[in-house]
């Protein structure tokens, strides 16, 4: 259930460059959002959403025009991001760095999002939450973020991470309880 004009895809389908600027302009700051709450990272995000859309565009120029056309972009370059992320992970554990934790103040805004006085307000409280998220284990880390940053469908994250429907239900559950109990939130600060 992509919230996207329509004529995304199409622009895919007829031309491929026009396409993908169109796409990165329009889902770069979700994606973004998204591997950066995976991450807790603000070092390593730029270099995860670029491999993010360096990989989308290596995969559409194989694609035919009518496979482009068809394509659900924000969940796909999810899918990719999430295992662009994946692999960042696994080579920190081969190679750790000494982690720094996230600068908030790096966070993109959304078109119509609040302004920097509203922002100034919430920094600590999304300090809180994104510190709070990068605790998750991954396996609740990632649904929770996917359903509540992404804004995916519970039938959207199930697809992109290969499991039952009642188990992102349940790994979200699992994951948002988890975040409740943390002392460092307030029930205010915990994603609903």
């Amino acid at each position: 259930m992509d919230e996207m004009p329509l004529q995304v895809p199409e622009l895919l389908a007829v031309d491929l460059d026009r396409g993908f600027a169109e796409l990165v302009r329009s889902h770069g700051g979700v994606v973004y959002s998204v591997l950066l709450r995976l991450s807790g990272s603000s070092r390593d995000v730029e270099d995860l959403v670029q491999d993010t859309f360096l990989r989308a565009y290596t995969a559409l120029s194989g694609y035919a025009p009518e496979r482009r056309g068809a394509l659900q972009p924000r969940a796909w370059l999810l899918a990719i991001g999430t295992n662009v992320w994946r692999n960042h992970v696994r080579t920190l554990t081969r190679r750790p760095v000494a982690e720094s934790g996230v600068d908030v103040g790096e966070l993109p805004l959304a078109d119509g999002g609040p302004g920097p006085e509203q922002r100034a307000e919430h920094v600590a409280e999304r300090e809180g939450l994104v510190a709070a998220l990068a605790e998750l284990p991954e396996r609740y880390r990632v649904p929770v973020v996917l359903r509540h940053i992404a804004e995916l469908g519970y039938a959207e994250i199930a697809e992109l991470l290969g499991c039952p429907v009642g188990t992102v239900k349940a790994q979200v559950s699992r994951g948002l309880a988890a975040l409740r109990e943390m002392p460092r939130l307030t029930q205010e600060e915990v994603i609903r």
